[in-house]
């Protein structure tokens, strides 16, 4: 307040925008973006062999025993703890645990694949299954951290956001990078970069989109109102500037209003999942987790640049017991709507340049928990890429005899970052952010590009 009694101008702009509502999703889009000047993204330094990442995310860890990584030898041990490989866990666990699935080669390219995944049999071709993944931790926290941002602390930008920030997005009405998770949750952090390179998070629970979005329509100003009262701020905002010089608090907003004005519209179109024929819903499915898999289709469709779908809520991937179980009943729900998805962007023309990423913070140990579970396993585990450049109807690396330890060709997760980054036209090396004093990167000191994955 001036000392006239009149309000100033940062009094008036606040007040203006004190129901967010009234401006659409500029709180979704973020809050912080207030904090944060406008950055142009980078650009490729090199030519890329994708334009999207689409990340499909098991929380709580899947079993590569049970799915990817047949082993045989289970079976002639189980029971049994044999010396040659140094089976110690967190936890207490027993003897080796046999997988009750039956694994089958598939494809031309004869990628063995467990009986409780029939659909990406069926697109076995078109994957790249890396059996020889690691990580660092064995505690979900501290491994999800990793997974998503290159470090075991939970204030690192995401891998998403470090794309966003690189490469920015070909839609300018809707975000580069959007996290998909039912109830809205999942990893979305801009961390020290600027905020407006944060996720947008959407509950894909939902199927029509002003239930996904808080927010995503005004329901007090129609489009014109809402574009004269921004057009009121921002000759405001130039005023400012002049009398005062640039205002990054006011600017981050200001473009938050921006954004969100333009989005309330977009996402109305590419949100809403009931314009798509029901054969095409009827091919994914109907779960969340269906649901995020063809929104992120349409979305990449759309030139979002960063997807994640995470399969939640929870850690329904942490089977500690009754692993056989829980496998036959989730199994159906992800196997499906994961093939769909590699099927639907090949229809579309689409595979090509999307990268679908598959996976968890580990895997699975091939000795038993609980009498028929598995503990965490972070010293090998499988994903798969499909898509985006990366090599089809191909499997690499591998553990030992009983699928426990990364032995032949090992890719850590800061190996796994810079490939997918390689596959965008981004040097891992040097996609950097000036923060503290130093040069951060999403690999830190880490990562080499696996290019025996990435197709010729």
């Amino acid at each position: 307040m001036a000392l006239n009694g009149t309000p100033t101008r940062r009094a008036w702009i606040q007040s203006l925008c004190g129901g967010l509502g009234s401006i659409g999703l500029a709180d979704l889009l973020s809050r912080d973006l207030a904090a944060a000047a406008t950055a142009r993204p980078m650009g490729p330094h090199f030519a890329p062999k994708a334009k999207h990442v689409i990340f499909l995310f098991m929380t709580g860890g899947p079993s590569q025993v049970d799915l990817f990584d047949p082993k045989p030898a289970l079976a002639r041990y189980a029971g049994q703890r044999p010396t040659s490989v140094d089976l110690r866990t967190e936890r207490t666990t027993a003897g080796l645990l046999p997988s009750p699935f039956t694994f089958r080669r598939h494809g031309e390219s004869g990628i063995e694949l467990s009986e409780v995944l029939p659909h990406l049999a069926s697109v076995a071709d078109e994957l790249c299954v890396i059996r020889s993944m690691y990580t660092f931790n064995p505690n979900h926290e501290q491994a999800r951290n990793l997974f998503h941002s290159g470090n075991m602390n939970n204030l690192r930008p995401t891998i998403g956001a470090w794309v966003s920030y690189g490469l920015g997005t070909e839609n300018r009405n809707l975000p580069a990078f959007v996290a998909l998770s039912p109830g809205q949750g999942g990893f979305s952090s801009a961390g020290f970069l600027p905020a407006e390179f944060q996720g947008t998070r959407l509950d894909n629970s939902q199927t029509d989109p002003e239930k996904m979005i808080r927010y995503l329509r005004n329901q007090e100003l129609d489009a014109a109102a809402q574009r004269k009262q921004l057009d009121l701020i921002q000759s405001l905002n130039r005023a400012h500037e002049a009398a005062f010089g640039a205002d990054a608090f006011l600017e981050g907003r200001i473009q938050a209003m921006e954004a969100a004005y333009r989005m309330q519209f977009a996402a109305l179109d590419v949100f809403d999942l009931k314009k798509e024929p029901e054969s095409v819903r009827a091919e994914y499915g109907t779960t969340p987790f269906a649901n995020g898999c063809l929104l992120a289709r349409r979305m990449v469709e759309s030139g979002v640049r960063y997807v994640h779908v995470y399969y939640g809520p929870g850690q329904p991937w942490d089977d500690h017991k009754a692993i056989d179980k829980n496998l036959r009943q989730r199994c159906p729900d992800m196997d499906q709507a994961t093939a769909a998805l590699i099927r639907d962007l090949r229809r579309r023309g689409l595979l090509d340049e999307t990268l679908i990423v598959w996976g968890g913070e580990f895997g699975r140990t091939p000795v038993s928990e609980s009498g028929d579970g598995r503990d965490h396993n972070p010293y090998g585990f499988t994903m798969f890429l499909a898509g985006g450049g990366s090599k089809p109807g191909f499997c690499y690396g591998a553990t030992d005899e009983f699928g426990f330890k990364a032995e032949r060709n090992r890719v850590s997760v800061h190996d796994l970052h810079a490939t997918v980054l390689h596959l965008m036209g981004l040097d891992h090396e040097k996609l950097t952010y000036r923060y503290a004093g130093r040069d951060f990167r999403l690999t830190d000191v880490y990562g080499q590009v696996v290019r025996d994955v990435v197709a010729g």
